[in-house]
């Protein structure tokens, strides 16, 4: 994850935001004397909140866990996608 200062981010704020949103990478900002925060883009925020809710059910996480053991292990079978007219 890359760091930047926070004089950094107000020189340069529309394009450290749009690096965010389009790298999908979050960035640390630091700040003198005071804690850094991490800037991510609304996209992957909800992403995440939404991965933490789902994994609150017990059940939703040993069925991820499950399909991405198959998936490592190539475990999976292939279909052509449906066209719908």
């Amino acid at each position: 994850m890359d760091a930047i200062t926070d004089t950094e981010v107000q020189k340069n704020f529309t394009a450290v935001m749009n690096q965010v949103c389009d790298d999908h990478a979050p960035i640390i900002m630091t700040r003198e004397s005071e804690p850094p925060v991490v800037i991510i883009s609304l996209e992957d925020y909800n992403a995440i909140e939404e991965t933490l809710y789902l994994l609150q059910s017990p059940k939703n996480a040993e069925r991820l866990a499950k399909a991405l053991q198959d998936l490592k292990q190539e475990n999976y079978q292939k279909h052509d996608l449906i066209e719908v007219e």
